[in-house]
């Protein structure tokens, strides 16, 4: 029973310092670039979402100087 565990045990260490079993990449440096890059971009654009999802890109209408809004 111990050797199993031992060997279960051993197991697990190397599985763990390999890496992903499924590689997000390609191996092919051209594509995976290329993968990358559209990783990226897609990434970049999540931002400019945001910021139409909470309308943070309109103008602002407040006006640089104090009104009084009384009559005068």
């Amino acid at each position: 029973m111990r050797k199993y565990i031992l060997l279960i045990m051993a197991g697990l260490l190397l599985a763990a310092g390999a890496g992903c079993v499924i590689p997000a990449y390609s191996g092919d440096p051209a594509k995976r670039t290329e993968q990358l890059y559209n990783t990226s971009e897609d990434l970049r654009q999540v931002q400019d979402q945001w910021d139409r999802i909470w309308m943070v890109d309109q103008p602002s209408h407040m006006t640089p100087y104090r009104t009084h809004g009384g009559i005068s």
